[in-house]
């Protein structure tokens, strides 16, 4: 499950670099047999997947988390042209633009990328980038909560402005965080350029609360979670992903029959992740082996339980966990990508001094 905080940051961590007299041709091999992947913090993979990318590849990977997907995106912004890595994974369609409109990317066609559905390819920008997963942003309930005070939870954005609501909703800071800024998009998706303020106006006045990021939202004050239950949360309802249900079973420590969050699909917005070769890129053959990896079954295949995200590639099997728990959005709000480049950032303004006051 994802964690992607919008933060500035100055570059600092550095990757193996050419030294003084005696030492370059030995740093030369050694980068030469390392591909080095960049991503945010909720990169994961299976050991076993790992091992044979390495044994296929000839390259050792390397991973490098560089916080939530927005402060990653930023410092390889930061220090573009002197990339930390060779490959960045975790940029999504809401900040796609950025990451393109400052040169972050250089084009390569990934082997694999004709099994991706059409939908999916509409961000790859001349094949600067390879989508990799797709997720849902949606609203979660508590459904314990929900049948204690015999309330219906809600379905889609109109039912969270209505009173019986009030004080029940967390959301992410849509400037500091991509689900926040994803049910933002969503929003503006429902109800249009000339509607979606009038909505926020009426989701503040209902009580709408509004934290920096998700991981505060949902394991803090997210009454539904099992984190969120020890730290004494009293939201019943949270801005999260379609697949956090699946991951509220999995890591029970037993397992319930039944999900203990349900999801209103009524408010999901989908969310697709790609990886792209960084320019300037110190290992670019192993780069584009990485990421023609990334497109395999057998990567594919793994993410779901790992990163709690959706396969990409035709024909990739999904968990039944993730079918059982939590289904993807049939039919999820979605906005262009010229779209969100043109109006993302006054979105932004004008939701922050809606709802910042």
């Amino acid at each position: 499950m994802h964690t992607k905080t919008l933060v500035a940051a100055a570059a600092g961590l550095g990757l193996l670099a050419l030294s003084g007299c005696g030492s370059s041709d030995t740093g030369d091999s050694a980068r030469a047999k390392t591909v080095t992947l960049v991503s945010h913090d909720s990169w994961a993979v299976s050991k076993s997947v790992v091992k044979d990318f390495e044994k296929r590849s000839g390259y050792k990977l390397r991973v490098l988390k560089d916080g939530d997907a927005g402060q990653a995106v930023n410092k390889a912004i930061l220090t573009k042209g002197n990339p930390q890595g060779d490959v960045f994974f975790g940029v999504d369609n809401t900040l796609l633009s950025r990451a393109l409109d400052n040169g972050l990317f250089q084009p390569y066609e990934a082997k694999g990328s004709a099994a991706i559905p059409p939908a999916d390819r509409a961000g790859q920008a001349g094949h600067r980038v390879t989508p990799v997963d797709t997720g849902d942003i949606c609203v979660n309930y508590d459904k314990a909560y929900f049948s204690e005070h015999k309330l219906t939870p809600p379905r889609t954005f109109a039912d969270l402005a209505a009173p019986r609501y009030k004080d029940l909703l967390v959301t992410e800071n849509a400037a500091t965080s991509s689900p926040g800024l994803g049910f933002l998009l969503g929003s503006a998706a429902a109800f249009g350029d000339d509607g979606w303020e009038g909505y926020w106006k009426k989701l503040e006045a209902n009580g709408v609360k509004v934290v920096d990021g998700w991981e505060q939202a949902y394991y803090q004050e997210f009454s539904g979670s099992s984190e969120g239950r020890k730290a004494g949360g009293d939201r019943p309802l949270v801005v999260s992903y379609a697949s956090s249900p699946p991951a509220e079973v999995i890591y029970a420590k037993k397992r319930p029959a039944t999900a203990p969050t349900g999801v209103a699909y009524g408010t999901c917005f989908r969310q697709t992740e790609y990886a792209g070769l960084l320019a300037g890129a110190r290992n670019p053959e192993g780069g584009k082996a990485l990421l023609d990896f990334l497109l395999t079954r057998q990567f594919q295949e793994d993410m779901p339980l790992n990163m709690f995200v959706y396969p990409v590639v035709k024909g990739a099997k999904v968990p039944a966990e993730f079918t059982r728990y939590g289904p993807a959005a049939k039919d999820p709000r979605t906005l262009a990508p010229g779209k969100i480049a043109a109006n993302r950032d006054q979105w932004v303004k004008s939701w922050t001094s809606l709802v910042l006051k």
